[in-house]
């Protein structure tokens, strides 16, 4: 067995060294000795105090930028570090026996990976980008509270080192040991890091008697705090120090997603934190929260997952924001439906707290609970859904460029797909069971947390570089990092699911030999993730020295298309204020997509909406019955000729919990043709072919007519399949013409009447 502590810690000195020295050469590279190459004294002092300097100014800024670069540079750091235990995790799993590290080991490399990702590395990164470029966005000057701002960053590093303090113990007890006994050092040698699962479920987390699990849980309070000042500094930034002419109505999407971020996390937080206290005083001071006796072990579920869900959209809306900003500017046209992402962010921030349960459906709680997690964790997809059908809907017929940005927004879009949907799976009680302890749960997690998320970090990192550093990076090589980042992530966690569906434990060191092929595809995949990490980490180290200096005030030419937005504007006005340019003008400019009628409010644009959706829901609906009983007559006829069985509406009722009964099922038939399939035919009119309505309802039944015909066809054959095959389509293309010709016609009089035009 290899022995953890120096592997780790030797891979994350290489690392941390190639960074020092890659960033050395380069900078001298671009300062060449103006005496010939000598170094005379003087330029070494001068040199150490501009070093002094620089530190110091770093140390004690409080200018929302510089703190925005430290929330990033501390989150990548912290990221590298968790990514090396997540390439150990992989190396481990290449074999079958656990001949690698031992399990205990793979125990502490899968906690300490899980929390150093998600709240080291994702949060900060996300801190630290809306640091930067949030108060840009809306015009502000700086943060609201600019020394609190500062605190918050300063706390988070000392957090880190307690969560992390058992691998710092391990590699300086084993050199320590070199020189001095055993009996010397015992403490060093006693402090190891947590392997008690990044959950850190009770009872083990309260029984086992490592030390580190206390700094652990001090560490993490720690951070839960410097969250909470950075989302009430968020939170107070937003409402109160909006420039002129940024109101509720215009507020960019980033903006918004981070003021509902931060609003989660002001009530998650501080629940998390009081948990952590009370484990602590379970440890140390023999209390009984979490004692069989006292609140008992799933009383820390319920606490931790309260948290736990709510942290999951802490670190997805952010990302969502990137897409909603980024996506836009790549495809030349305007974010589609700025108000229902709006509603779908708020929707998913108050959704988040009602679906904590659903991770402890193979616990003991009560059934009845569990049906009410169900239902909103199904509903919590629907918010969801709403942004990826409007960024799909962005696209459509959009002049895309592909640029690194693009690639990497399109791939999250993929990746957050299959995670989602997989995810809606696992809200069902039976399929949780069955899958909760495998590897499906694994790759549906991961197609989130390590797609759409990084993948936004490193777009937004392209997208807004030259306005950072005022230079380029390698164009060339971001396409294929980026590249090289989607098809890892695909490749891994796609294996994952696939051996997660077949039944494969997670979280275990040793696996059935079986299953050896598909992990060690999983382990190029990661190695792959790893590697285009480093290129990207290369990228913008060495661009920061050698890139292309930007020499236009429109890097991304977002003028042409009117989406030249206030970030890009305060590039201009420092461009031209430090290097005295000319502002940089396209030669044809058009403007990007928006609906005719804006809203003038946010709040205003509710009512009209509201207003459009209900006239043509009523309209729809009745349409919707005049196909319905236009289709009645040619269902009808097949049941009179024998080609369609009644019995296969009685489905219908018993699916809903009804008895099987046919007369209730076409009751429920001619509910669902009033209501539910004009409403589908609403919202997917606009996409389906057809020059003239009636020909898109024709479409529009032809395609659910094929799922009539799946879900009611009770075994003919023969000519007597062909007739069912016949009746089903044409009764179809009844319910579709009665559908469109009776919504045109109600549409058509309604738009008389209101221009005064028809009507008595």
């Amino acid at each position: 067995m290899l022995n953890r502590a120096i592997v780790e810690g030797t891979a994350l000195a290489v690392l941390a060294l190639a960074v020092l020295f890659l960033w050395v050469r380069e900078q001298r590279k671009a300062r060449p000795e103006s005496d010939g190459g000598y170094t005379t004294r003087e330029e070494v002092e001068f040199e150490i105090g501009r070093i002094q300097s620089e530190l110091s100014r770093w140390l004690t800024t409080t200018d929302h930028r510089d703190i925005g670069l430290l929330y990033i540079f501390f989150g990548t750091a912290a990221g590298l570090w968790g990514g090396v235990d997540a390439m150990m995790l992989r190396t481990e799993l290449l074999t079958p026996p656990a001949d690698i590290w031992t399990p205990e080991t793979y125990n502490a490399l899968f906690t300490t990976h899980g929390l150093t990702m998600l709240i080291f590395f994702v949060l900060p990164v996300f801190f630290g980008i809306g640091n930067y470029v949030l108060p840009l966005l809306i015009g502000a000057d700086d943060m609201a509270f600019p020394r609190v701002n500062a605190i918050g960053f300063w706390l988070l590093p000392p957090a880190l080192i307690l969560v992390r303090m058992g691998l710092m113990m391990q590699v300086l007890g084993q050199v320590l040991n070199l020189v001095l006994p055993a009996d010397a050092i015992r403490f060093f040698l006693t402090m190891r890091e947590v392997s008690v699962g990044w959950t850190l479920y009770a009872p083990l987390s309260v029984q086992q008697p490592n030390p580190q699990i206390d700094l652990l849980l001090l560490g993490l309070h720690l951070s839960g705090i410097a969250t909470t000042v950075g989302a009430i500094n968020f939170i107070t930034t937003i409402v109160y120090e909006r420039g002129e002419g940024v109101s509720w109505a215009n507020l960019d999407i980033f903006s918004w997603n981070m003021l509902v971020t931060s609003g989660i996390a002001l009530f998650a937080f501080p629940l998390l934190g009081s948990a952590l206290v009370m484990l602590l005083l379970d440890r140390n001071l023999g209390t009984a929260f979490f004692a069989t006796e006292g609140g008992g072990a799933i009383l820390w579920q319920h606490l931790f997952w309260f948290w736990g869900h709510p942290e999951v959209y802490i670190l997805f809306l952010p990302a969502t924001g990137l897409m909603s900003l980024i996506l836009p500017k790549f495809v030349g046209r305007k974010l589609f439906g700025y108000q229902f992402i709006v509603y779908s962010t708020l929707g998913l921030g108050v959704l988040s707290f009602g679906v904590w349960a659903h991770h402890m459906f193979t616990t003991s709680a009560d059934p009845r609970v569990k049906l009410s997690f169900i239902a909103v964790s199904i509903a919590i997809a629907v918010p969801s859904a709403i942004k990826v059908f409007n960024w799909i809907t962005t696209m459509w017929e959009g002049n895309i460029r592909l640029t690194a940005p693009f690639m990497l927004c399109a791939g999250g879009i993929g990746t957050f797909i299959i995670g989602g949907v997989t995810g809606v799976f696992l809200a069902v009680i039976p399929v949780d069971i069955l899958y909760h302890g495998t590897y499906y749960v694994v790759g549906h997690f991961h197609l989130i947390v390590v797609g759409i998320i990084p993948f936004l970090m490193i777009a937004a990192s392209y997208y807004w570089y030259p306005l950072i550093t005022g230079r380029w990076y390698d164009t060339r090589m971001a396409r294929f990092q980026a590249l090289l980042i989607v098809f890892g992530s695909f490749v891994t966690f796609m294996t994952l699911l696939v051996i997660g569906g077949l039944g494969l434990p997670r979280r275990q060191a040793i696996y059935p030999p079986e299953y050896q092929l598909a992990q060690q595809i999983a382990t190029v995949g990661g190695y792959i993730i790893g590697l285009s990490a480093l290129l990207w980490l290369y990228n913008m180290l060495v661009s920061y020295w050698r890139g292309t200096p930007v020499t236009t005030t429109d890097p991304w030419g977002l003028k042409a298309t009117s989406q030249f937005t206030r970030e890009w504007q305060w590039f201009e006005q420092h461009m031209m204020d430090k290097y005295d340019m000319e502002p940089t003008e396209p030669e044809t400019t058009r403007r990007s997509y928006a609906p005719e009628a804006e809203p003038t409010g946010l709040a205003g644009g509710v009512g009209t909406v509201a207003q459009t959706v209900s006239r043509n829901a009523w309209m729809a609906a009745v349409g919707g019955f005049v196909g319905t009983v236009l289709m009645s007559g040619g269902l009808i006829t097949a049941i009179l000729i024998g080609v369609l069985d009644p019995v296969s509406f009685g489905e219908i009722a018993e699916l809903v919990g009804l008895p099987a009964n046919p007369a209730i099922g076409a009751v429920l038939f001619l509910v669902g043709g009033t209501v539910t399939w004009p409403l589908l035919f609403l919202a997917f009119s606009d996409y389906l072919p057809g020059r003239l309505l009636f020909e898109t309802g024709l479409v529009f039944a032809t395609l659910i007519s094929s799922g009539f015909a799946i879900a009611f066809y009770t075994g003919q054959s023969g000519l007597t399949f062909i007739g069912y095959l016949t009746f089903v389509l044409v009764s179809h293309w009844a319910y579709g013409i009665g559908l469109t010709v009776t919504f045109q016609y109600l549409k058509s009089d309604e738009t008389l009447r209101s221009r005064g035009g028809g009507g008595s």
